[in-house]
């Protein structure tokens, strides 16, 4: 995370609604073949814990148990050229972002667990862009086969951490010139610079 603490976002609940809402996180985990990433989506339970199921071919499934891992949401990011500065004599550039990071111990899930968690996915996802699929529509052989063929996991955190880096140590007037540029070019992140300094 970045080491500014202009930047930190700390509020842990704010961190977990952000995993909540993006739902898609990259797992990173160190094994013994080399660092390894999965992408996955990843849901945050009612006590806190993140499920997560990965296609037992992935490289990380048969080193996930016990292990510690790290998660990582990004949400918006935009480029802001130096040129977009009042006085770019002193001006460098740099990068506006949002994200969130993750740590804690992982451990495998039953097959009970691995069906509830996609049938959660499906309750909480589907909605999201106005669908309504279930498992019910799936045949029955179809739904088992697919439940071989992967792995469910839980990830106790231990640790979360938040940047939002959205020029909020920049005066107002210039907060306001970087806004109106960023507007072109990354849209997204000019609402996330517009909240910081609300």
């Amino acid at each position: 995370m970045h080491p500014a603490r202009a930047f930190a976002w700390e509020d842990e609940a704010a961190l977990r609604r952000f995993a909540h809402e993006t739902a898609f996180a990259r797992l990173f985990l160190t094994t013994p073949e080399g660092p390894r990433v999965a992408h996955a989506p990843v849901l945050v339970q009612g006590d806190g814990a993140l499920r997560f199921h990965l296609a037992n071919a992935n490289a990380l499934v048969k080193h996930l148990d016990g292990a510690k891992l790290l998660a990582l949401w990004e949400g918006p990011n935009g480029y802001l050229s130096a040129n977009w500065y009042a006085d770019i004599r002193g001006a460098v550039p740099s990068w506006n972002y949002v994200a969130v990071e993750c740590e804690g111990t992982v451990r495998r899930l039953d097959l009970a667990a691995l069906v509830a968690l996609l049938d959660q996915a499906a309750a909480v996802l589907e909605p999201r862009v106005g669908e309504d699929w279930t498992r019910a529509k799936m045949e029955p052989a179809r739904f088992e086969a697919m439940t071989r063929a992967i792995t469910a996991f839980e990830l106790v955190p231990v640790r979360w951490r938040g940047t939002c880096k959205a020029s909020q140590n920049k005066p107002a007037a210039e907060a306001a010139r970087l806004i109106a540029a960023m507007a072109r070019t990354a849209p997204a992140m000019t609402d996330v610079m517009q909240g910081a300094r609300a």
